[in-house]
């Protein structure tokens, strides 16, 4: 669809999309990044400045505290989040290592939550943020634990890379998701950001992944063999509290497809 025939709300929508968290753009690399012309994007913006979803300083617009709050209403990312952060924080108290909740939107990994690591690791994840499955542990974790029909419709498309250790070899990923599935746990290795390594576990409700828990660690620190038990053990536990979720929050609430 080209850019000039997209619906008000669609145009609104891409403008919101383009804003990286915690970061102001102005209104020509707002125009850019979207690809509408610049009177349209003006518009656009003071509507949404207007409606407290898109904030103003100077020269620079960024995301408002309205949508903050329209998020924080989110019942998937308050009831799994509720639900997690007992076992965030304890993987966080063992490993004192970042630690991610994340959910699938089709063919990317969404972060629920996060604590961050006692480390200056630079991660490319943020709440509300969203990363490839194909390239994130918690990504590989869900991936590897749905059915061979979403895994076909993922691995049918350009696998995208991020640094030079992103996997964009079909095969070689499947590979990494059979181990996935052999150990319960997936890693990925510098494949989102250069210096940093992540292994992540799959939440699962009724057979079906919810949700991922994740721990992050600088490579040279990277030990799989060790975080490997916790993860598991936290997610397998977190699985179980779902799955006790009364009628009105039943697990299915939880995915994001």
């Amino acid at each position: 669809m080209k850019r000039d025939a997209l619906s008000l709300l669609q145009r609104s929508a891409l403008i919101l999309d383009v804003f990286p968290g915690g970061t102001a753009l102005s209104l020509a690399e707002v125009s850019v990044r979207t690809g509408l012309p610049r009177s349209t994007t003006h518009r656009l913006l003071s509507a949404l400045v207007g409606l407290g979803w898109i904030s103003r300083h100077g020269n620079t617009f960024e995301l408002g505290m309205a949508l903050f709050e329209l998020g924080e209403r989110v019942g998937l990312k308050h009831r799994l989040r509720t639900a997690a952060m007992p076992f965030m924080q304890d993987l966080f108290a063992v490993t004192e290592q970042t630690v991610h909740l994340a959910v699938r939107d089709g063919h990317d990994a969404v972060y629920v939550e996060k604590i961050h690591g006692h480390s200056s690791l630079p991660l490319p994840s943020q709440i509300g943020g969203r990363l490839p499955l194909t390239c994130t542990a918690v990504g590989k974790a869900l991936l590897a634990s749905e059915t061979a029909e979403v895994q076909a419709e993922i691995l049918m498309r350009p696998l995208r890379r991020y640094t030079t250790h992103s996997i964009v070899d079909p095969q070689m990923l499947v590979r990494q998701l059979a181990a996935a599935r052999r150990s319960g746990v997936a890693t990925e290795r510098e494949e989102a950001a250069l210096g940093g390594c992540c292994l992540a576990a799959p939440v699962v409700v009724a057979g079906s992944p919810i949700a991922a828990l994740s721990v992050s660690v600088p490579t040279q620190d990277f030990a799989p063999e060790m975080l490997a038990p916790a993860v598991r053990t936290a997610a397998l536990a977190l699985g179980r509290v779902l799955a006790r979720t009364p009628p009105e929050t039943e697990p299915q609430d939880f995915a994001h497809k």
